[in-house]
């Protein structure tokens, strides 16, 4: 399983999301700083109802405590667009 697909499952098991959608961004990224360490550049779009009732920052801190261990090294960069399910049936 590559590393797109890792980030997306994990997304799906730990946050209980109904529709998950990762890019992996890292070849707009070649050369930077960043790119180096081998961490790629990721962009997410992530529906779950845990982000119920909660803010922004705090949805954004489930992500990345789900994430945690690929935070340390597969992943360098990460974009987040959060919803969810009625925010995002409402912007469909």
């Amino acid at each position: 399983m590559d590393r797109r697909a890792h980030i997306e499952q994990k997304l799906r098991d730990r946050l209980e999301a109904v529709h998950v959608d990762v890019e992996d961004e890292s070849h707009l990224h070649a050369g930077h700083a960043g790119a180096r360490s081998g961490g790629g550049h990721f962009s997410a779009t992530i529906v779950s109802a845990r982000f119920e009732g909660l803010s922004k920052v705090a949805a954004q801190r489930l992500v990345y405590q789900a994430l945690a261990e690929e935070m340390q090294g597969d992943i360098h960069a990460l974009s987040l667009s959060i919803f969810t399910p009625t925010q995002w049936e409402a912007k469909e």
